[in-house]
């Protein structure tokens, strides 16, 4: 059994910068691709980042690319995602995930493997 928990969320104004921290615990196979998710109120999950287990593939979704960076340290069972110029649509719940090599990192459905997520709150 996998544990994601999430830190690292808050209130910022837009244009500042924050950054998320995900540690697994428990039974935690090295090769576990990670993933970012957030969800708005009124609107579905959507996928924001995600990465491979040795780092050699990153995935971003079109609206944060260029702003936001997902890196991990596995010595540290951590995955980061770190967000800069962030921007009132920004807003949502931000949940890590993690799953088996292989299936698409971009879609929900593929994650085993869930956070209880993390509130970012972006003021204009």
């Amino acid at each position: 059994q996998v544990q994601l928990v999430e830190s690292g969320g808050g209130l910022v104004q837009a244009g500042e910068s924050l950054r998320l921290s995900c540690t697994r615990s428990g039974r935690t196979p090295g090769n576990y691709g990670m993933g970012w998710f957030r969800q708005a109120p009124g609107k579905e999950r959507e996928f924001v980042a995600a990465i491979s287990w040795n780092s050699g593939f990153t995935y971003y979704a079109d609206s944060v690319k260029g702003r936001f960076t997902v890196s991990r340290d596995n010595a540290k069972n951590t995955v980061y995602l770190q967000m800069n110029s962030l921007k009132p649509e920004d807003t949502a719940v931000y949940y890590c995930a993690a799953k088996s090599p292989g299936p698409a990192a971009r879609v929900a459905n593929n994650y085993g493997y869930w956070g209880h997520g993390t509130q970012v709150t972006v003021s204009s």
